[in-house]
């Protein structure tokens, strides 16, 4: 049976994969507090702990500590928070609310950072999938649109903390985590029972973080086995259906990714940010949804936000350009027939567009 819709956000949220489904349906079964020091609330403790584990594997985290938030966006607060740590442009919201873009971006989308200790830098940007090179010492890292989706261990990365999220990789919604070198000094947000720590009071969310766990690993066998490069292959074979279409087409981020000399950006394997100047991005998504097709203007937590792209507008582009883009991110369900189907009804709407503007 074919799919009528084809989902092709997943940078916004990701598909709830069976086996963090399964996990949390087991875990619904605890009902022990896993504060409480009787069998119940051991057994919920160990569950937290094992799940702690298989999170801290999945990250290449050993060593560090795991501090579950409700979110990637608590857990910017409880990094950022009082720090006045530098930042640029392209950052999500949830850590420009807590930084000045002051660090300088390039057309490629690459960012300088002259101190490294003072400064926080997402490893992969959720609009245009421009992946970075984190420098050693960073004092703070969004890694949550990296995490399952490129190779990648923490304790590689030389950063001092990283923020993650469940739902970005196939886990539920609703939890993050803050991770952290071990010995880091770090003052709560929360405060009440002391969980977490001592770094994030509460009770945990049990369930959220069984399915978190489940995810974690679910995605780091999917990277094992190369799933992530069939993604990528889907990704180039839009891109070329649009560009032969187009010749004004831009696609932010793209050049040889990362080839060694190139100048060019690496990106996310299933990223495309498309702009054509003058054809409204909100428009494209409408039209899009309209055809069948789940598409976003951009991070989820600005969608329906009549504004430009400020993450375009910090790599160089005008402001038309900017309010032109929409992202397209794919997924391990992706199928090579909706991206085709994808391309025809883009290009459909574009001829349109065209002939309108004539």
């Amino acid at each position: 049976m074919v799919r009528t819709r084809a989902y092709l956000d997943w940078n916004a949220t990701t598909p709830l994969r069976a086996e963090a489904r399964a996990a949390m349906i087991a875990a619904m079964d605890i009902v022990g507090n896993p504060s409480s020091v009787h069998a119940e609330g051991r057994a919920a403790k160990a569950l937290v702990e094992k799940s702690r584990g298989q999170i801290a594997e999945a990250f290449g985290a050993d060593g560090a500590d795991i501090v579950f938030t409700s979110s990637a966006t608590e857990a910017a607060a409880l990094a950022l928070e009082g720090r006045d740590l530098a930042a640029a442009g392209i950052e999500h919201d949830a850590v420009g609310a807590w930084t000045a873009p002051s660090l300088v971006v390039d057309a490629a989308g690459a960012v300088t950072v002259p101190d490294p200790a003072r400064a926080t830098l997402q490893l992969a940007n959720s609009e245009t999938g421009v992946v970075q090179t984190l420098p050693d010492g960073l004092a703070v890292s969004d890694m949550t649109q990296a995490f399952g989706k490129l190779p990648l261990a923490f304790n590689w990365t030389g950063a001092q903390m990283a923020l993650i999220s469940a739902h970005k990789l196939g886990g539920p919604k609703g939890i993050g985590a803050l991770v952290l070198r071990r010995g880091t000094d770090l003052a709560p947000r929360i405060r009440g029972g002391g969980q977490e720590m001592g770094r994030r009071s509460g009770t945990e969310n049990v369930i959220g973080i069984a399915g978190f766990a489940a995810a974690a690993q679910a995605a780091m066998r999917d990277l094992e086995s190369g799933v992530w490069e069939r993604v990528a292959q889907f990704r180039n074979i839009l891109e070329k259906a649009l560009e032969s279409e187009s010749k004004e087409i831009i696609l932010v981020g793209k050049g040889t990714d990362g080839a060694a000399g190139s100048g060019a950006a690496q990106r996310l394997p299933n990223t495309s940010c498309i702009a054509v100047p003058g054809w409204k991005g909100e428009t494209q998504v409408m039209q899009m949804d309209l055809a069948g097709f789940a598409i976003s203007a951009g991070s989820a937590c600005s969608s329906g936000k009549v504004r430009a792209s400020r993450v375009l507008q910090a790599m160089g582009h005008d402001d038309t350009t900017a309010a032109s883009a929409i992202r397209v991110s794919l997924g391990p369900d992706t199928t090579e027939n909706e991206v085709h189907r994808f391309a025809e009804a883009w290009i459909a709407q574009y001829r349109k567009y065209c002939a309108r503007a004539a």
